[in-house]
């Protein structure tokens, strides 16, 4: 059981890590260089909001579990950089809505692109039992995470 757990461990540092690393160079591309990794979390995260209408900045922020002025700081930059746009919401004045620019939807898909590379690549290696396995283990962690 010692062996497993360090081997557990092992693998949870170094393919957090990878990815980060292999997501980020993903998008060290001459369109998109001046884009942090963070960045461009929260454009996938307005761009799937704006999908479910729950595109507000609080709902964002709630969605991406950070606070309202963390949001607020990084759709500001973003807005400045032309990927996002803040709109006033037609039937209610008083709500903001935000919303990606065609240069966010790009972004996005670039991001989208690779996310469907690592699932495929990850996906071809395993046969279906190894897959239910491998979900039920992403599912594990995934609960262990939001629950801190």
């Amino acid at each position: 059981m010692l062996e497993e757990y360090s081997q557990i461990n092992h693998f949870l540092v170094k393919v957090f890590n990878e990815v980060l690393r292999t997501e980020e160079a993903s998008l060290k591309t001459k369109e998109f260089h001046n884009l942090s990794l963070r960045e461009m979390h929260v454009i996938e995260a307005v761009c799937d909001a704006v999908q479910a209408a729950k595109n507000t900045a609080s709902e964002i922020a709630s969605s991406q579990r950070i606070t309202a002025g963390t949001l607020t700081t990084t759709i500001n930059t973003l807005e400045k950089k032309g990927y996002v746009e803040r709109r006033q919401d037609q039937r209610d004045k008083r709500v903001v809505r935000i919303y990606p620019t065609e240069k966010g939807k790009t972004a996005n898909q670039v991001h989208a692109s690779f996310h469907h590379k690592m699932v495929s690549a990850i996906m071809s290696a395993m046969n279906e039992e190894e897959l239910t396995v491998f979900v039920k283990g992403l599912a594990a962690v995934k609960n262990f995470l939001e629950s801190k």
